[in-house]
């Protein structure tokens, strides 16, 4: 190969063509593989199907050394090098493709370590209030629109409306308080159904309410909540579980509607760099829906589902160990996915006026005075430990949703229970979210191998983090939210991950805030001096930090010869730019296992960078003005 040919741009064609069959034979092996499969390199053997080069490589691994400036990728979607442009030109042969980078990044491809992707899926086939604050008669006008849009007179009286991203603190003027006589004065005999952008409410009107059976005797589910009047009636707001008495009526899309909606929406990620995901909520019925897409070939990423666990289950752990093991049996040959992740709620979510998330001492008033409410506890310690300690035994991590103190010092102390009556010293069990975290718990994660799994495109001062919290927890525990370097200096490991749903899906603003704890968005810095990470602490957090979380730091997360070739060419250099610009970052190439599977170029590239960039386009936080998303919408309560 000539160095004139080294040089030259990327022949797209060629790309898609040679580079991608054969890296789907070596990706065929690679996804779902485990470290060990990965470990051996692949020798150099012919040459490199691929070579980026003029590339600023970030290779994720620890020490110095000379600048990496190109990798090899081989036919069996390994790379093969990475190293200067010299080095790595001797892989080249005549049917090389050869990407210039520009001097942009090369680095391994995002690995979420907390998202919801079908969740993202289903949504997108509903209509969505984005958020949005409102008046009563904005609302209905709003919702007017959205029977019209959904069916109009064809649909009455039975077809159900359910519409997604409905703000619980958003109805105006502040403090308006939700009750299905708002819903029933439609002109509809439909039943309505608002879900909650936090994920934990739920309004529905009357009718929802009569098909579900919902009346001032019915008792609260465990784990949820009937909010009920002060005549005892139900006001049509239901509270984390409680919401699946109304939910279980609704009809669900058919399994094609499913199906394609999702295989758009991971074609959205891969085209925002993501090549790992831990899907933080599964059951058979999304197990179904990866069986079906890896079927049609339509999982462009690695998948490691956390199979949910409900609080019933996690008082009996020989059952939820059977429960665990059936699925895995069942779908375990699905292409793609790799078993061996549970997830359980501990607690819900801190924002007023939910306030359901976990606290070491009350909630506050708004005034300074303290309530009578520290939240809700759904599982205890002793009981996740004794869980825990089953799972660990058979091989498995325990993944917990922890927002407040409390709920982060129960997961801690049940894992501590497993790791005495285990003695494993690596069962790599996780705590998501982190939104407070008490300081005399720091070093416990360390000490017990616990992963910090962290959302840090929450760290910015916006409405969620200052009008809906800091009145109602103070300034001295508001100093501890989402304390990132706090954790790293305490020896915690960090990993990253996005929640999406429950917010857009705006990868890299999501690493820029981590740095800045501002973002795009943000009105102000969240303790930035306090709790800002540096850049490559980020870069690794959600690339090498998050594989070792799933087990899969022996496949990838690193740019090293003989690791799976899951890597991002990006349009900018992210290591050097200014901070703020990191935001912005567009992905030029995804691969995963060597195997191309986004091209800005191609014209299924430009479709999903565009519906990436309307995803993640929509209000944002401005005091109390037009939330977009919420806190834990796809979270399952």
């Amino acid at each position: 190969m000539t160095p004139a040919s080294f040089s030259s741009p990327l022949s797209r064609r060629r790309l898609l063509g040679a580079v991608g069959a054969a890296g789907a034979a070596g990706a065929a092996g690679l996804l779902g593989a485990g470290p060990a499969a990965a470990a051996t390199a692949s020798g150099g053997r012919g040459p490199a199907a691929l070579v980026i080069h003029n590339a600023r490589v970030f290779t994720g691994t620890a020490g110095g050394g000379a600048p990496v400036e190109a990798v090899a990728v081989g036919r069996d979607g390994k790379i093969l090098a990475a190293g200067s442009g010299s080095a790595v030109r001797r892989h080249a042969g005549r049917d090389t493709d050869v990407v210039d980078a520009r001097g942009n990044t090369v680095m391994s491809g995002i690995h979420d370590g907390h998202v919801h992707p079908l969740g993202a899926g289903d949504r997108s086939l509903r209509p969505s209030l984005e958020g949005a604050e409102t008046t009563l008669p904005e609302l209905r006008e709003l919702l007017t629109g959205f029977l019209a849009d959904t069916g109009g007179a064809g649909a009455e009286p039975d077809r159900w409306l359910v519409v997604e991203d409905w703000n619980p603190v958003g109805l105006l003027p502040t403090g308006s308080v939700p009750h299905h006589s708002m819903l029933d004065a439609l002109a509809t005999r439909r039943p309505v159904a608002l879900v909650g952008g936090d994920g934990h409410n739920i309004w529905v009107n009357r009718r929802a309410l009569d098909i579900a059976g919902i009346t001032a005797a019915t008792p609260d589910p465990v784990g949820g909540r009937i909010v009920k009047g002060a005549d005892g009636q139900p006001t049509g707001v239901l509270k984390d579980d409680a919401q699946d008495l109304v939910k279980r009526h609704v009809p669900e899309p058919s399994r094609a509607e499913l199906v394609a909606a999702c295989a758009k929406v991971l074609e959205q990620a891969a085209a925002s760099g993501v090549t790992t995901m831990m899907d933080a909520l599964v059951g058979r019925h999304e197990l179904e829906l990866y069986q079906a897409l890896a079927a049609a070939g339509k999982l462009p990423q690695r998948i490691v589902p956390a199979i949910r666990l409900d609080a019933g289950q996690t008082k009996d752990p020989a059952a939820a160990l059977a429960y665990a093991r059936g699925l895995r049996r069942e779908f375990e040959g699905v292409r793609g996915l790799r078993f061996g992740m549970v997830k359980v709620f501990l607690d819900g979510v801190i924002e007023y006026p939910a306030q359901t998330a976990a606290l070491l001492e009350p909630y506050l008033d708004g005034n300074g005075r303290p309530t009578a409410n520290r939240g809700e506890l759904y599982t205890s310690a002793a009981d996740y430990g004794r869980l825990t300690a089953a799972f660990n035994k058979a091989g498995w991590q325990l993944h917990a949703h922890g927002l407040g103190d409390r709920a982060v010092r129960t997961a801690l102390d049940g894992y501590a229970y497993a790791h005495r009556v285990t003695g494993q010293r690596d069962a790599r069990n996780a705590i998501a979210h982190l939104q407070i975290v008490d300081p005399a718990d720091l070093r416990r994660f360390a000490q017990l191998g616990v992963a910090a799994c962290m959302q840090l495109q929450w760290a910015a001062e916006d409405t969620w983090t200052m009008d809906a919290l800091l009145p109602y927890i103070g300034p001295q525990r508001h100093r501890w939210m989402y304390p990132a370097r706090s954790l790293e200096r305490a020896g915690a490991r960090l990993t990253g991950g996005s929640d999406w749903p429950v917010d857009a899906l705006q990868v890299w603003n999501q690493l820029r805030t981590a740095i800045d704890r501002q973002g795009a968005y943000g009105t102000g810095e969240l303790h930035r001096e306090l709790e800002g990470l540096s850049r490559s602490s980020v870069l690794r957090m959600h690339t090498a930090g998050t594989a070792w979380q799933l087990r899969q730091e022996g496949l990838t997360g690193t740019v090293e010869q003989g690791k799976a070739a899951d890597l991002v060419l990006l349009d900018r250099d992210v290591t050097r730019c200014p901070v703020a610009d990191i935001s912005g970052t567009g992905v030029r190439m995804t691969l995963v296992g060597g195997r191309v599977v986004h091209d800005a170029d191609s014209e299924a590239g430009r479709a999903a960078v565009a519906r990436a960039a309307r995803a993640g386009s929509g209000p944002r936080p401005a005091a109390y003005a037009a939330v977009h998303g919420g806190r834990h919408h796809a979270c399952g309560h």
